[in-house]
């Protein structure tokens, strides 16, 4: 549980290093975008490795209903990643359309992992993520809508979710983890 506690602590830190030490993070200059783009690699290594090992309670298991939830949470949380690089009309009505999407998938992965060590991943995760909206609003508080894009960008966008879902779902197969159900 030690590794994946480093892991999502070094995910939060990494993340913030630019906010808590902005001076520090100035003087590393563009060699501070290869450290943090270093660091946040290794959170994902510790967290996967740490997850593997991780051992604790479990309250609940998956059951073809949260299946269904969790597969229906992830559609979503792929489509809001897409639609803020389409920047399509959904991007102009959600402020952070990728952090939005990365708290749709912790809580997906929650409703179907129902132990501690799920709880420290995906729980530390969707707490950073709540963090780091707040953050951002805090440190800019207008928010300036992007412009409206051609209707094409939306079939992008969708054609993207469908594209990227199949993918990892058949990622997490590989991997011995059945998202199907």
């Amino acid at each position: 549980m030690t590794l994946l506690i480093l892991g999502v602590a070094l995910w939060w830190a990494a993340h913030f290093f630019k906010r808590v030490a902005p001076d520090a993070r100035a003087r590393m200059g563009e060699a501070g975008k290869g450290a943090v783009a270093l660091a946040l690699v290794v959170s994902i290594g510790l967290m996967y490795w740490g997850y593997g090992q991780a051992d604790g309670p479990v309250w609940w298991g998956r059951t073809p209903a949260l299946v269904g939830i969790n597969n229906l949470l992830m559609v979503l949380a792929v489509y809001f990643y897409a639609v803020s690089g389409s920047k399509t009309w959904l991007a102009r009505k959600v402020r952070h359309p990728q952090l939005t999407g990365f708290k749709l998938w912790a809580v997906a992965h929650l409703l179907v992992n129902g132990d501690l060590p799920s709880f420290v991943l995906f729980g530390g995760l969707l707490a950073w993520a709540v963090v780091e909206v707040i953050v951002l609003n805090r440190a800019q508080p207008e928010w300036v809508r992007p412009a409206p894009r051609p209707v094409a960008k939306e079939f992008v966008a969708i054609g993207a979710t469908v594209v990227v879902t199949l993918v990892v779902m058949l990622i997490h197969n590989w991997l011995g983890v059945q998202p199907w159900g």
